[in-house]
């Protein structure tokens, strides 16, 4: 269903914005993953959507925990409507958890970092489906994520002076062991309430990974209804880099959206927005769901 916003007498705007400097070391094996602009980077998102005339909620570092961020999420889909907007940003570091459940064709299951815990892809999508047929999501993604394609070889080392935003493997895989109850329950209550809701995340985050994305996508997820557009920091086997005031992705964002003089479309936008970072750092952009009209908006339009 495509969202009409012509039906609307006001659409409403809402938008989440986490950023992570660090994580709590007791969730993660004692690794912290200190990074330095993380937190800029959901302040600087944060102040876009309130030029746009959304209401923002910003969870940095310590506010950012698995309980939040699914709170937010969940708010967001219980108040808003069709051809209402929600723009959700996440800045920090990507990991992975064995995919228990046999779907992923890489046997991972990508992750953001959160303070207190990793919150699983198949998580999100799921409450990404909860939204409303007609609602627009905007999801901005600064971190490395791998998405359902093996990482054949690790990633290489980032310049002097320079943080890539990936939890290392060897940390996620002591992560993993030592919580393995905790992710692989969180995985089969997602498959059991995904089963329900007629929706299979596992198979709308294998059809990103395809060429024809937004068709695939769209075939294979046919009762997720809002409109989803995902812009990630980089490519499958890509690394995104932190910095000192914004990570490279949300650097180049920035410059591109210009203090709202930009004008154009997401496509616009995204093509843009990677022609102004080094070859090694190439953002990508997926969408999920009829998503077409929305493409054709200017970035943040509510």
């Amino acid at each position: 269903m495509a969202f009409d916003k012509t039906a609307n007498t006001k659409a409403r705007g809402l938008s989440l914005h986490i950023g992570l400097n660090s994580v709590n070391g007791d969730a993660y094996s004692g690794w912290t993953g200190p990074l330095a602009a993380c937190e800029f980077d959901a302040n600087d998102m944060a102040a876009i959507a309130k030029t746009r005339g959304m209401k923002s909620t910003v969870l940095l570092t310590k506010k950012a925990t698995r309980a939040n961020t699914l709170a937010g999420l969940r708010s967001a889909a219980k108040s808003l409507k069709a051809g209402d907007l929600f723009f959700m940003s996440y800045s920090g570091h990507g990991g992975q958890v064995p995919d228990v459940n046999g779907d992923e064709p890489d046997k991972k299951d990508e992750t953001w970092c959160l303070f207190d815990g990793q919150l699983i892809d198949d998580e999100l999508y799921l409450e990404l489906s909860k939204f409303k047929a007609g609602v627009r999501i905007l999801v901005l993604s600064d971190s490395c994520h791998s998405g359902s394609v093996t990482r054949e070889l690790p990633p290489p080392p980032p310049p002097p002076g320079q943080r890539i935003k990936l939890m290392p493997d060897a940390v996620a895989r002591r992560v993993y062991g030592e919580h393995q109850a905790f992710y692989d329950k969180l995985q089969q209550d997602v498959t059991d309430a995904a089963s329900k809701a007629g929706v299979d995340p596992d198979a709308a985050l294998a059809a990103l990974t395809q060429v024809g994305a937004a068709a695939h996508a769209t075939a294979l997820v046919g009762s997720f209804h809002p409109a989803v557009i995902l812009i990630s920091g980089c490519q499958d086997n890509q690394t995104s880099m932190d910095g000192e005031h914004n990570g490279a992705f949300t650097e180049a964002l920035l410059k591109v959206w210009n203090l709202g003089k930009f004008s154009g479309n997401y496509d616009t936008f995204h093509t843009r927005i990677r022609a102004a970072l080094p070859t090694g750092q190439s953002p990508n952009l997926f969408t999920l769901g009829q998503a077409g009209n929305f493409l054709a908006q200017t970035p943040f339009t509510v």
